[in-house]
């Protein structure tokens, strides 16, 4: 009888424990996505299962060229993934394809150099984005709905970064890196 109490008790320490450190690490610091849809083709395809990072961005901004999990802005219960094209108090001009930025740095603008993207789409438009704006976009540009479409993205509405790709398993190891050839 010992012996039988001894093991419920033991069970219960262990469900407590794995309570206590899983459900803060699951809210604040990391979180399950599953990538749906072809828009960021050939980075990530559908049904991958990624683990994002909640943390970073809370003690840095995020660079361009980074890929991100964010809130739609047009509908804050959908989570989507794409990539950084613009920061905050740039204009980003599309012309046939091409991306240039325009900022202080370089107020004639300098054009992206994006070995991710897969398909382009022949766009012609100019974004001036406001502080605490994102422009993002899918590296399938031409299967992306992004903020050509409906705007920049709020800096509240970023949720983190993927970091670890954890399905399909034939795409182990898992980490993702962001490419190392994106200006600021």
């Amino acid at each position: 009888m010992q012996q039988e109490t001894s093991f419920w008790r033991e069970l219960v320490k262990l469900a407590v424990i794995t309570a206590v450190v899983v459900i803060p690490f699951r809210l604040f610091v990391a979180q399950p996505f599953v990538v749906d849809g072809a828009s960021m083709d050939p980075t990530f395809a559908s049904g991958q299962y990624l683990i994002v990072d909640e943390l970073s961005y809370h003690f840095e901004t995020p660079p361009r060229g980074s890929v991100i999990i964010f809130r739609y802005p047009k509908d804050e219960s959908k989570y989507f993934i794409k990539r950084i094209i613009g920061l905050p108090n740039e204009t980003v001009k599309l012309e046939h394809g091409k991306v240039t930025i325009v900022n202080k740095e370089h107020p004639e603008g300098f054009a992206l150099d994006e070995p991710y993207v897969e398909l382009t789409k022949d766009d012609t438009s100019s974004y001036n984005l406001s502080d605490g704006e994102y422009f993002v976009m899918g590296d399938n540009r031409a299967g992306s709905a992004d903020s050509r479409y409906w705007g920049p993205v709020p800096t509240r509405d970023i949720i983190g970064r993927p970091i670890l790709r954890l399905w399909p398993p034939s795409l182990w190891p898992g980490k993702f890196t962001e490419p190392t050839n994106a200006q600021n």
